[in-house]
């Protein structure tokens, strides 16, 4: 089913300055310190700060699944072939949010794929069988998603079984949480802050995609999926606002269900500090070919969309409006 690109198109945002002012600036790539290579895992940053240096909107994107740079080291460790590593990803999600970007909002990019280390993981959520040494049961978080596999370094899929030749040292594994999964989370938290400084209020929004849901009930699917950790993470109004506009796009939403956000929603939501986070899945078939692999001209609009969320978001805390002081 393609996207409603006409009523996409026609869905107006309520912002008082549609044309922004940073929207024909190029957008800037900041590779800071917190985006240093993992040191045995080649050269590529493990992520990158995109957006201006500083900020111009309350809108913090995160995307922590997109990663596509996947280390000789570890392909020499896999027992399966890259096709089924690359199930992992959120596959072309970073394209995402290149229009927000461009529209004044940051974005914290993951470069390392999601099978070096998931960095919308608690890292306590190891699963002891992946690594050599005994680990003190007070430091692990056995959750479900670790039952299944799909811990802090992602053991196995359904559909092929094991991932991995051997298990991975205890020494290993704490240095992918140092290089890699608190810098990553560090940045982001100094980049809301940063937001949160200027603006008075915050709000991230963790970008990710899914595979396509089953249809459930009539209308069609559920084509995007917005979490707030149940109420946890953001105010009900965020959430509102951003299913309005899915909604005004022709697209059917819902709201945690099946995903109500992970760890980076835990980690950085903070409501009653005026930091507001959310998750939103995009249906992989909106924006990738039938194969869920390359892009389709859906990428844009797709695009469109969340950069229409992020400016409602903003307006939706304007001191200016009647809104934000309720």
């Amino acid at each position: 089913m393609p996207l409603m690109l006409e009523s996409l198109n026609k869905f107006q945002p309520r912002t008082k300055n549609p044309a922004c002012p940073v929207a024909s600036e190029r957008v800037v790539v900041a590779r800071r310190r917190e985006a240093a290579s993992l040191r045995g895992m080649g050269s590529e940053p493990v992520f990158s700060i995109l957006g201006p240096e500083a900020p111009r909107s309350p809108v913090v994107l995160a995307v922590p699944h997109a990663g596509r740079f996947y280390p000789p080291e570890l392909i020499e460790q896999a027992r399966v072939p890259m096709e089924r590593l690359r199930a992992l990803e959120d596959r072309h999600a970073d394209s995402l949010v290149e229009q927000a970007v461009a529209e004044g909002a940051t974005a914290v990019v993951a470069h390392m794929a999601r099978a070096v280390i998931d960095l919308n993981r608690d890292p306590r959520e190891i699963d002891p069988a992946m690594v050599e040494d005994v680990i003190s049961a007070d430091r692990l978080v056995l959750s479900g998603k670790v039952r299944a596999g799909l811990g802090l370094f992602p053991r196995r899929l359904p559909a092929c079984g094991e991932l991995w030749r051997r298990r991975i040292s205890l020494e290993e594994t704490e240095r992918r949480i140092a290089e890699a999964h608190e810098p990553y989370h560090r940045a982001l938290a100094e980049r809301i802050e940063a937001a949160r400084r200027s603006f008075g209020v915050a709000i991230l929004i963790d970008c990710h995609s899914m595979p396509p849901l089953p249809v459930r009930q009539a209308g069609g699917p559920v084509r995007i999926v917005v979490g707030d950790r149940f109420g946890a993470g953001a105010s009900a109004a965020v959430v509102d606002v951003a299913m309005a506009v899915i909604e005004g796009a022709g697209l059917r939403s819902a709201r945690n269900h099946p995903y109500a956000g992970g760890y980076t929603i835990d980690r950085h939501g903070r409501p009653r500090r005026k930091v507001h986070a959310i998750q939103i899945e995009f249906d992989r078939s909106l924006y990738l070919d039938a194969t869920l692999d390359a892009p389709t001209p859906n990428l844009q609009a797709c695009g469109t969309l969340l950069a229409t969320i992020a400016a409602e978001l903003r307006e939706l805390f304007d001191p200016s409006l009647p809104i934000a002081a309720e």
